[in-house]
């Protein structure tokens, strides 16, 4: 659904949900989702819905993943670097997470 443009940084390799992906230096994590196929980033508290990236950039909430450990953080604002575990959010952040 979603392509690239053209090369625009290097290579790097992320985390997702536990599967190794390539991205590129310069993406945000929600572009390096998009781009690797991924469709959502997680799913409401209430029905259980998928929710995709939508505005990207930052008002409307729809990207929040886990980065590093640290929950309903927005996607589309925090860019990637090697090594990063990004992971999809299931429902409402757990307390003390």
């Amino acid at each position: 659904m979603f392509k690239r443009l053209g090369e625009t940084g290097s290579a790097i390799t992320i985390e997702i949900d536990g599967k190794a992906v390539r991205a590129q230096s310069g993406d945000t994590v929600a572009a390096a989702m998009l781009a690797a196929g991924i469709e959502h980033c997680r799913t409401t508290p209430v029905s259980g819905a998928s929710r995709a990236p939508y505005c990207l950039m930052g008002v409307c909430f729809e990207c929040l993943v886990t980065i590093d450990g640290v929950g309903s953080r927005q996607g589309c604002l925090v860019p990637v670097r090697d090594g990063m575990r990004i992971e999809t959010q299931q429902g409402k952040r757990e307390a003390g997470r």
